[in-house]
């Protein structure tokens, strides 16, 4: 066994014995350093600062996502932890590197077009079933709600004359969600078979709180049951319903807005978001939308056979 795989070895022992590592945890770290040992020219044990910066540069040119790079650096750092806590080195060559930042992946997003082709799909018939569907998507949309918001928002939210309701979101703040008519008509139509779904007995006046009040434990639609329903309603629309949420329609609804130019502070005050790091994500969703109608529709932007440049 050479120096460099007792090293390991030994740091591998002392995880499982010290910290309870699993076997996919010790797998995971085994091949993540001696992919490093491979790398490094005289060692683990003699690696230097600068051998794991080029290391991380040789993950980031060879492909590796971010977040699996930030594990490599992990590993790196627990076991040279190890290494220095042992005396076996003088110092931790992974001191002061900072972890390769995550790219934040851009949302999934709906087209205008397959928002009204869920909602064309909801509202066909006139069961009590596919006025609740109608009413659970256009509020989704409308609003921008979080599913646990719809889920356990109560009745006497919609029971106002304004065209707004009141959110409680997270951390228990309230916010303003204006309806459009489409939404308010929705919500009217649901309300006139809203009985159908209430449960007898004893679980009735529970239920009664909520606007999507259900036969469930709980009085109202689950966060699970939206999910199903909606990826039902993906699937009889012709979406692929892998990519269909309730956050997703979320996601649409910023999306949308941003695209039709609204601002990014009222955006995030729609959303209920605590920052408005977390609303800027959509300015990038939206740029790429403008870019593809730019390659699209501007002459200009057409070379030949009509194709886009950029």
């Amino acid at each position: 066994m050479s120096p460099r795989t007792g090293l390991i070895e030994a740091f591998l022992e002392m995880m499982s014995a010290e910290r309870g590592a699993g076997a996919n945890t010790l797998a995971a770290y085994a091949r993540d350093l001696e992919d490093f040992a491979g790398f490094a020219k005289g060692g683990v044990q003699t690696a230097s600062r600068d051998e794991v910066q080029a290391y991380l540069v040789h993950l980031s040119k060879s492909g590796l996502a971010s977040s699996s790079q930030a594990r490599r650096l992990s590993a790196l750092r627990q076991f040279f932890g190890f290494l220095y806590a042992e005396d076996i080195r003088k110092d931790n060559p992974t001191d002061a590197i900072a972890a390769p930042k995550a790219s934040r992946p851009l949302p999934k997003i709906l087209s205008t077009a397959d928002v009204e082709g869920m909602i064309a799909a909801a509202s066909a018939g006139d069961s009590a079933n596919a006025k609740r569907l109608t009413c659970v998507v256009e509020m989704l949309y409308a609003a921008g709600l979080r599913v646990s918001e719809l889920a356990g928002l109560p009745l006497i939210a919609v029971k106002n004359r304004e065209g707004f309701i009141l959110v409680r979101g997270k951390g228990n703040k309230e916010r303003l969600a204006p309806l459009n008519a489409s939404a308010r008509a929705a919500i009217a139509a649901y309300l006139d078979v809203r009985a159908e779904f209430l449960p007898k007995g004893a679980r009735r006046a529970h239920a009664e709180r909520y606007l999507f009040c259900s036969r469930t434990a709980e009085g109202y639609l689950t966060r699970q049951r939206l999910y199903q329903l909606l990826k039902a309603l993906a699937a009889k629309a012709g979406l692929d319903p892998t990519k269909v949420s309730p956050h997703v329609l979320r996601h649409a609804f910023a999306t949308h807005l941003v695209e039709g130019g609204a601002d990014l502070r009222a955006v995030q005050t729609l959303l209920g978001h605590a920052d408005i790091a977390t609303t800027e994500i959509y300015t990038h969703v939206a740029k790429d939308h403008l870019k593809k109608v730019m390659r699209k529709a501007h002459p200009l932007a057409r070379g030949k056979g009509g194709k886009g440049n950029a």
